[in-house]
C-alpha cells in the first residue's frame, strides 16, 4: 500500500511528514538520511513522525499533548526541538483534521508546546524560556567569533558580528567546544538591522546550513537583548527562508511564522525496505 508522506516548510525549512499514529514504523537512521538525500529520496532538512504520545517510549514525563513530534535530523540523529518543525506539524494535524484550528499543545522531548494556527496561515508556539547559559566562541575558516551560549531546550551559539555574514563559509560545521557541547551545538551568526530587526545564518547540527531554524531565531533574538543588557522584546528576524517575529519574555518566549504544506503522497513499499 506504500508509505504515506507529506512535504512541508517553514520559511524553507523543509521536512518529510509521515504520519504514524501507533508507532509502528521502524524508522532507522538509514531510512531518515534516505529520506533527507535530495538525489535519492524526497530532499528534506528533516524528518516529523507523527506519532501518539502514549506510543513514544522516549517522551517526557508528564507530557500531555495528544500528538507528539518525532523530530530526526537529516544524519538520523534524534533532535529535542524543532520551532520551523513545530509550525509545520501543527499545520499538518489541523489540515489532516487531528486537531481543531485554534490553540493546542505539541508534544517534543523538550516538552509540551502550546501552539496557536492562526487564520493567516502562520503559526504561533510558546518555545519556553530561552535561557542564557554561558559564552564560548565558533570558529569558520580559522577565524574566532565570540559567541552567547542559549538553551532553548537545544543547545545554540549566537555570534553577534560586524562581518558581513553572506561571505561566511557554512559549508562545513564552525568549529566550537566540544567540553561546552558534549553533543554538538547550532551555530547561528547575526547581524543588526535596526533596534527590532535582524539577519541571521544558520549551521544546524546533524543537518548543515539551513534556509531557517526555528530555535536558532529564538536563540538570536535573546542572546541579542541580553547583549543589549535587555530581559524582553520583540524583534523580526531575516533569515534566507523569509521572516519570523519572536518576542522574548523573562518568563517565555514565542515564536510567530508561516507553515506551508507542499505536497501528499505515497512511499514505495520497495523504496522504503530498501532503505
Amino acid at each position: 500500500m506504500g508509505i504515506e508522506f507529506a512535504k512541508g516548510h517553514g520559511t524553507q525549512n523543509d521536512f518529510v511528514v509521515l504520519p504514524d499514529a501507533e508507532g509502528k514504523l521502524e524508522l532507522t537512521d538509514d531510512r531518515v538520511r534516505a529520506l533527507c538525500d535530495r538525489n535519492r529520496g524526497l530532499g528534506a532538512d528533516g524528518v516529523l513522525r507523527v506519532v501518539r504520545s502514549e506510543h513514544v517510549v522516549d517522551a517526557p514525563e508528564g507530557t500531555e499533548a495528544e500528538w507528539f513530534m518525532d523530530y530526526r535530523n537529516a544524519d538520523g540523529s534524534i533532535a529535542e526541538m524543532c520551532g520551523n518543525g513545530v509550525r509545520v506539524f501543527a499545520n499538518y494535524l489541523v489540515h489532516k483534521k487531528l486537531a481543531k484550528p485554534g490553540g493546542f499543545l505539541v508534544g517534543t522531548r523538550a516538552g509540551d508546546k502550546p501552539v496557536v494556527v492562526n487564520e493567516d496561515g502562520t503559526v504561533t508556539i510558546d518555545m519556553g524560556p530561552a535561557r542564557i547559559v554561558g559564552e564560548s566562541t565558533a570558529t569558520v575558516a580559522g577565524r574566532a567569533f565570540h559567541g552567547i551560549a542559549v538553551d532553548v531546550g537545544n543547545p545554540h551559539l549566537v555570534c553577534v558580528t560586524d562581518v558581513e555574514i553572506a561571505d561566511l563559509d557554512l559549508t562545513v560545521p564552525p568549529g566550537h567546544d566540544p567540553v561546552v557541547f558534549p553533543h554538538g551545538v547550532n551555530v547561528e551568526f547575526i547581524s543588526q538591522l535596526s533596534d527590532s530587526e535582524l539577519r541571521m545564518r544558520v549551521h544546524e547540527r546533524g543537518v548543515g546550513e539551513t534556509r531557517s531554524c526555528g530555535t536558532g531565531t529564538v536563540a538570536a533574538a535573546a542572546a541579542f537583548l541580553h547583549r543589549a543588557g535587555r530581559a524582553s522584546g520583540q524583534l523580526l528576524v531575516n533569515i534566507p527562508g523569509g521572516q519570523v517575529c519572536v518576542s522574548i519574555g523573562e518568563d517565555t518566549s514565542t515564536l510567530t511564522g508561516p507553515a506551508v504544506l507542499v505536497a501528499e503522497g505515497t512511499l514505495s513499499d520497495s523504496w522504503w525496505l530498501a532503505g
